[in-house]
């Protein structure tokens, strides 16, 4: 467990106060209604499955069933990495506590004590964008590998990325993880970081 010390942000500008504290009792609100409600087991499988550990090996076993799928993992692999640094780099800046409800959470690196954005909603929102602009630019292509891969219609699963990625950026606000504007603010570089990996990241 990180000490408190490790988590304690610098003091805010007064004109952020009052959006602060609305952030923090809606996001409060929202885990007392829904965390008693949903099974803490199908909120702690969307949180692993969005683990950095976890995507990341998946993202490079890409490679491994077809080489003509290794332009369009080279940006996966590279998005996931920016995605690593900025996020990293965003909350030693802000350093924002998480909440202090926030139960057994245990950091895997220093930045990870702190909650602003949210890596795990930064990170989904990157795949799902990043998917869709796959999609929609190498239908055929993608169309092909999922067809022979995965025997589920392409149009499923884009679908099925966009309900995954969005149901676990909530789950963070429902496990007491994050706040909601913490979230907001992943999703968001979320988005970016898949429109930058699309446009610049493909070699």
């Amino acid at each position: 467990m990180g000490s408190t010390k490790a988590t304690t942000a610098p003091s805010s500008p007064h004109f952020l106060q009052p959006l602060i504290t609305l952030d923090a009792s809606l996001s409060l609100f929202l885990h007392t209604l829904f965390k008693p409600i949903l099974p803490t087991f199908l909120l702690l499988l969307l949180e692993y499955s969005a683990d950095f550990r976890f995507s990341f090996p998946v993202s490079l076993s890409l490679f491994l069933p077809s080489p003509s799928l290794s332009s369009l993992a080279i940006p996966l692999i590279l998005g996931h990495l920016l995605d690593l640094a900025l996020i990293g780099l965003i909350k030693l800046t802000f350093r924002r506590a998480r909440p202090h409800y926030n139960p057994n959470m245990s950091p895997a690196v220093h930045a990870d004590n702190f909650s602003f954005p949210s890596g795990h909603a930064s990170r989904v929102l990157f795949l799902a964008t990043l998917s869709h602009l796959v999609f929609q630019n190498n239908e055929e292509l993608v169309s092909d590998f999922i067809q022979r891969w995965i025997k589920i219609e392409p149009e499923f699963v884009l679908l099925g990325v966009w309900v995954w990625a969005i149901m676990t950026a909530t789950s963070r606000v429902l496990l007491g993880r994050h706040f909601f504007f913490d979230v907001l603010a992943g999703a968001f570089v979320g988005v970016l970081e898949g429109i930058v990996a699309y446009r610049f990241l493909r070699f």
